[in-house]
């Protein structure tokens, strides 16, 4: 009988590790489409226009996307069910031009309404705004942006990955080895100039 189990085990064990070789290829080419398919999306909306993407740059967890029409950065934020990765898209004033929801395992029916709550016309609407300008919340937490219907978690967790991402796209010109923005380093200058001074 341990032998017959034995067996069993490493026969499905290997057809497992087999199928997922096999797998691997194409999964990363669907996933590398639905990338470039939701950087369009973000960036250039419904318009058309040739879109030429440089390549990403990794900045405190999260990925820039610098294009000729805007900036698509990718944020991940803990929602009801788990990790919710959003891709948004920023125009050089810091304005909302889009947004995508890469993956969810938010509840369905109602969590993964963020798919299209908050986009252009929906009851959340959130394209073209400008999160520097005012933080994006939902009016439970004093602002002004509608939470989806009994969603509330999944509201605040799409929102601080948006709020998040307009500070990782904010702080693109960070200095890579240590992360410091060119205003922190500013300040820092000058504190140290006060010092001197003092």
């Amino acid at each position: 009988m341990t032998l017959v189990l034995t067996a069993i085990s490493v026969i499905a064990g290997g057809a497992l590790a087999y199928v997922n070789k096999v797998t691997e290829g194409p999964i990363a080419e669907i996933n590398a489409k639905n990338l470039q398919d939701g950087i369009k999306k973000v960036v250039l909306g419904g318009q058309d226009g040739e879109l030429k993407v440089e390549d990403p740059v990794e900045a405190d967890g999260f990925t820039l996307y610098k294009t000729n029409h805007g900036t698509a950065v990718k944020a991940v934020a803990n929602g009801f069910g788990g990790p919710l990765e959003v891709l948004v898209g920023f125009d050089e004033e810091g304005n909302i031009l889009g947004y995508a929801i890469l993956s969810t395992v938010e509840t369905p029916g109602l969590g993964v309404k963020a798919d299209t709550w908050f986009q252009k016309g929906g009851k959340g609407d959130i394209i073209g705004k400008n999160p520097g300008q005012k933080e994006l919340l939902v009016t439970k937490d004093g602002g002004d942006i509608d939470a989806i219907t009994a969603s509330t978690i999944t509201s605040r967790a799409f929102l601080n990955a948006v709020n998040q991402a307009y500070q990782a796209y904010k702080g693109q010109g960070s200095d890579t080895q240590s992360g410091a923005s060119t205003q922190d380093k500013q300040a820092g200058q000058a504190a140290a100039e006060n010092r001197t001074n003092q």
